[in-house]
């Protein structure tokens, strides 16, 4: 008779390979939410020209505990015709997430490139919902490069450690 329900959780069941890596996310919520509407109602009707709006984005991590890490995504959104401010809107999106079997050397990577872009969907939906609700056409964000984001971060820390071993 054979258990077919059991799980072989070493290295011996899998010819000595190191288990798989794995990113589960826990739950996801929103942490922070600001929307301002400061020239309402003026603002609200037709505008004679494109608004321009200008995107900010973050990531931030939290380590929980031994697996899990809170990381959130950082947006923030304003939009202004002729310097007259029409809205801003300032979201923090985060994600529980649980990873296991993450090599060291990528682990930075995952949780700043992977685990935002699982939960960006959700976060772009809500800035949408806010920005209507606030009497305007909905904000769709274009998806967001997390790997140039990740390499342009990772640049400017190296410029930043050699400006400062650099002697005066």
């Amino acid at each position: 008779m054979s258990d077919q329900g059991s799980t072989n959780t070493d290295n011996a069941g899998n010819g000595g390979e190191p288990p798989m890596a794995q990113l589960r996310v826990l739950t996801q919520y929103v942490k922070d939410i600001s929307f301002e509407n400061p020239n309402a109602p003026q603002m609200l009707g037709p505008v004679e020209e494109q608004p321009q709006i200008g995107l900010r984005v973050d990531v931030g991590v939290k380590r929980m505990n031994d697996n899990d890490y809170e990381v959130t995504l950082k947006i923030g959104a304003d939009a202004k015709v002729k310097d007259k401010p029409m809205f801003l809107v300032e979201l923090e999106y985060a994600g529980l997430f649980r990873l296991a079997n993450i090599p060291e050397q990528d682990l930075e990577a995952v949780l700043v490139v992977e685990c935002p872009r699982q939960i960006f969907p959700f976060a772009r939906r809500v800035l949408a919902d806010v920005t209507r609700d606030g009497g305007y056409p909905p904000l769709m964000i274009h998806p967001i490069d997390f790997v140039s984001l990740y390499q342009q971060r990772r640049e400017q820390m190296a410029q930043e450690i050699a400006e400062t071993k650099q002697p005066n």
